[in-house]
């Protein structure tokens, strides 16, 4: 998609309306977790450097269109300071005064958008009134950007629009991924459900030539090809569901990938006794919690041969010992095609990002999102309307 960047932008004296995530972990009054301001930190450091007055717009929390005082953003006001190396003023009301007293170069938080009900409803007024006290518009948000709402999507509509410099990384890095891609093209699908990512495998059949389904989800795969998955999590209301998207799948020329061989124990908990067999062999009472090596072998194979990866989900139960090990080692031996320049790899969501990081190779993907529900309605084929905005 084409849209503009902060390089196509005549930022001096302008006042940017910039839409960022900082929806950040807060305990005790003080940020854990800063990844997400230091996401923001080149995006304000450029525009600060073109000359412009940056004013932050963001949200916390779910406050449904009231003020609700713990969810006040003046909290975070040391952090981003600390983070963006600049002094960032806050204004809770009287934005028009706030921002007429800016200079070039500075910065100033308004407080949560969420405290007016116009923001979730994506209200026209709420969005001129924010406009009428701007010149332009940037969205560094790409992980807010499925959510039509009135900083996101409205805003955008009303003043020259610009993605910031985690936006733009975001959606480059996803043009790589799916829409122009280097084949042939992988995509690793893992969790606990099919249920919860129906969309997802549908859009991906037709994109990809190989579907790697780990985790829960594959047991329902192996149940509808007449497997008996014992205790294992598995949907048996589905199974139909899975036949019709390996059948759409086999039209579609898209190779799906399922555990040839599976780590099962009797009890889920850390570190029980386990047994690898074949995924046709689950012993009896006990469930499937892991891929075993020869389906890590198999993955690395397929990986070996494409040139883009896409990897959303765990390939097993990674968060207890000795599950985490088909999703690390696969995860590392992505991570080294990676750096030899042989593959593309991008990787979203909660748990993928959890994964690759205790794989201890998060660094060495090509690109890792940081969002949640954008990056997956993104792979769903699904067009996210703070994206839309900026090309409209």
């Amino acid at each position: 998609m084409a849209f503009k960047t902060i390089d196509d932008m005549a930022l001096s004296g302008q006042v940017v309306l910039t839409r960022v995530d900082i929806n950040v972990p807060v305990e005790d009054g003080r940020v854990t977790d800063v990844t997400r301001i230091q996401r923001i930190a080149p995006t304000i450091a450029d525009l600060r450097a073109g000359g412009a007055k940056v004013v932050l717009l963001a949200h916390f929390g779910r406050p449904k269109g009231k003020v609700v005082p713990e969810m006040s953003l003046r909290q975070l006001v040391p952090a981003l300071s600390e983070h963006l190396g600049v002094e960032v003023g806050f204004a809770d009301g009287g934005y028009g005064a706030a921002v007429a007293a800016m200079a070039p170069g500075d910065v100033l938080l308004f407080e949560n958008v969420r405290f007016n009900p116009g923001e979730e409803q994506d209200d026209a007024g709420f969005a001129q009134r924010l406009a009428a006290i701007g010149d332009l518009y940037c969205n560094d948000a790409f992980s807010a950007a499925h959510r039509a709402h009135a900083t996101t999507h409205a805003l955008a509509r009303l003043l020259p629009a610009f993605a910031g410099r985690s936006m733009e990384a975001e959606l480059t890095a996803l043009d790589r991924a799916l829409g122009t891609p280097k084949p042939p093209v992988a995509a690793l699908v893992g969790g606990a459900k099919v249920s919860t990512k129906l969309d997802l495998l549908g859009n991906l059949v037709d994109k990809v030539q190989h579907l790697i389904i780990g985790g829960g989800m594959a047991n329902t795969f192996l149940a509808a090809k007449g497997l008996d998955v014992q205790k294992s999590l598995c949907e048996h209301d589905l199974l139909d569901t899975a036949r019709d998207i390996m059948a759409k799948a086999d039209g579609a020329g898209c190779a799906i990938l399922l555990p040839r061989d599976v780590v099962c124990a009797a009890e889920f908990r850390a570190d029980p006794p386990t047994t690898t067999v074949r995924a046709e062999e689950v012993p009896t009472g006990q469930m499937i919690l892991d891929a075993g090596p020869d389906a890590v072998a198999h993955i690395c194979q397929v990986l070996d041969g494409c040139g883009t990866l896409v990897w959303n989900g765990p390939l097993g139960a990674f968060e207890m010992t000795p599950f985490d090990a088909a999703t690390s080692a696969a995860a590392r031996h992505a991570a080294a095609l990676t750096r030899a320049g042989k593959l593309v790899s991008v990787a979203g969501g909660g748990d993928t990002v959890a994964a690759l990081n205790h794989a201890g190779v998060a660094g060495d993907f090509t690109y890792i999102s940081t969002a949640g529900g954008a990056f997956l309605e993104w792979m769903e084929g699904k067009e996210l309307p703070g994206v839309a905005a900026l090309s409209a």
